[in-house]
C-alpha cells in the first residue's frame, strides 16, 4: 500500500462508516477507526447508539471512507475506500483492560484533544456510561485510493496485505 494512503488511514480524524439499514439503505455516520496489526479495523458504538451494531447483525457488508483531510496534517490528502464485512461484538466492553478497546480510546483521545475530560480520571467515574461500548471489527475485503481526491477519477486498487502492520 502507498505510504501515503496508509498516512490517510492513520492521520485522517473520522471516516463515513456506511452501514446497510434494515429496507437495504445505507446509514452513515462519522467514527474514528483504529487500523489494527491484524489487518482489521476496529470501530466503537456507544450501547445508547447502538443502530451501526443492529445493521452488522443483520448485513455485515461495510464501506469506511476516508475523505476528509481537516486537521489530520497530510500533506498531500487523498481519499482511501476500505469495502469489507464487521462483526459486532455480543458483550459490552467498559474496561480498558480489553487491549484493542484501549488502543482505540488512545486514538479517539489523541485526534479529539478537546474532550480530554472524558478521558480523565474524573471523567470516567462522571461519564462512566460514554465507557459502555460495542466493538465493530471490520475485515477488508477491498481497498481503493485515490492520491488527489479526484472521485471522477478510476481510483487504484491497493493489495490488502500491505494494509496489515506493527504499530
Amino acid at each position: 500500500m502507498p505510504t501515503a494512503a496508509l498516512d490517510i488511514i492513520d492521520r485522517y480524524f473520522t471516516c463515513e462508516f456506511t452501514t446497510l439499514g434494515r429496507g437495504g439503505a445505507p446509514q452513515t455516520w462519522p467514527v474514528s477507526p483504529r487500523l489494527l496489526t491484524d489487518g482489521r479495523f476496529l470501530v466503537a458504538t456507544s450501547i445508547g447508539l447502538p443502530q451501526k451494531a443492529f445493521n452488522i447483525r443483520r448485513d455485515p457488508r461495510v464501506s469506511m471512507l476516508f475523505s476528509e483531510p481537516a486537521g489530520s496534517g497530510v500533506a498531500t490528502p487523498g481519499a482511501v475506500l476500505i469495502q469489507g464485512d464487521a462483526v459486532a461484538d455480543d458483550a459490552v466492553v467498559t474496561s480498558f483492560t480489553d487491549p484493542d478497546f484501549a488502543a482505540l480510546m488512545r486514538t479517539v483521545a489523541a485526534r479529539q484533544p478537546a474532550g480530554a475530560i472524558w478521558h480523565s480520571q474524573v471523567g470516567r467515574r462522571v461519564f462512566w456510561s460514554y465507557y459502555m461500548r460495542i466493538l465493530m471489527h471490520v475485515t477488508p475485503r477491498r481497498a481503493l485510493y485515490w492520491p488527489d481526491r479526484d472521485f471522477t477519477s478510476a481510483p487504484n486498487e491497493l493489495d490488502l496485505a500491505e494494509v496489515r502492520r506493527v504499530d
